[in-house]
């Protein structure tokens, strides 16, 4: 058996453990589950995403607070809501540096571009093509056009995909909306699973560097994209195929990394 190979069946094992509806709690993926229509879920999801920073456990409660007032309709909420209720809402909000103000003029941003484009998976097109990775020119595409349709100026639930940050939580957005498994569930087909690119925060980075998929010390868009390539390597179809279970190693106490690690380098 080759060590690509052996690598993979080490993943396989892994994702065949911990890929389970049962170790998504605590997890903003949670919050996806309720709404069936894609047109509610991408919603749902852009909002759970760009929150999920920060202890889960207040990601849970500041995703539940925004959520709260849509009453499981973001897509309809969003058709009738003005700018001025949504400030007024939102007023008391605040995550960390995000406060109600940024709060509304993101929820706004989301509103307009539904409302021009039909929807936020029509929006996801790319402006130009400037990267070699279709999903970093989708997402300029798609951040480009929530500032202009919501006259946004800066906003730190709209970060700019072209400053060189890995892009966590955009990436990880589009796994949840790319991806359907288990645990994922999917509803967008303008990319596949074969696009995407890992979500690489401090955790993912860490696990990353016991496999030896990258040597980078900076968690950034380099970084990403070269620890991505190593899953290519394994998964060509998809990358991102063991993000989910992988990240279990910080969450979960059943999870046995240093083993994994060791059988996967072998």
């Amino acid at each position: 058996m080759s060590r690509v190979h052996r690598q993979r069946a080490a993943l396989d094992d892994l994702y065949a453990r911990f890929n389970q509806r049962a170790y998504v709690y605590p997890d903003p993926l949670e919050t996806l589950y309720p709404y069936e229509a894609v047109r509610d879920r991408e919603i749902v999801g852009l909002i759970a995403a760009m929150l999920a920073f920060g202890g889960v456990g207040l990601i849970l409660r500041s995703i539940a607070r925004v959520l709260e007032p849509m009453e499981n309709r973001p897509r309809d909420f969003l058709d009738t809501v003005t700018r001025a209720r949504l400030r007024r809402m939102y007023k008391g909000f605040r995550y960390r540096w995000v406060d109600g103000d940024d709060l509304a003029a993101f929820l706004w941003a989301i509103r307009e571009t539904v409302r021009l484009y039909g929807s936020l998976e029509n929006a996801f097109t790319p402006l130009h093509e400037t990267h070699e990775e279709p999903a970093m020119n989708r997402l300029t595409g798609l951040i480009t056009r929530l500032r202009k349709c919501g006259g946004c100026g800066p906003n730190p639930l709209m970060s700019d995909p072209d400053a060189g940050s890995a892009c966590k939580r955009l990436h990880l957005f589009l796994r949840w909306m790319i991806r359907k498994d288990c645990v994922d569930p999917g509803g967008w087909t303008v990319l596949t699973p074969a696009q995407c690119i890992v979500p690489v925060d401090r955790h993912m980075h860490r696990i990353a560097l016991d496999m030896r998929l990258t040597r980078r010390k900076q968690a950034d868009l380099k970084t990403a994209l070269e620890v991505t390539a190593g899953f290519r390597r394994i998964r060509p179809d998809d990358p991102v195929r063991y993000d989910f279970a992988l990240t279990r190693f910080g969450i979960r106490k059943e999870g046995a990394r240093e083993a994994f690690v060791t059988r996967y380098r072998k």
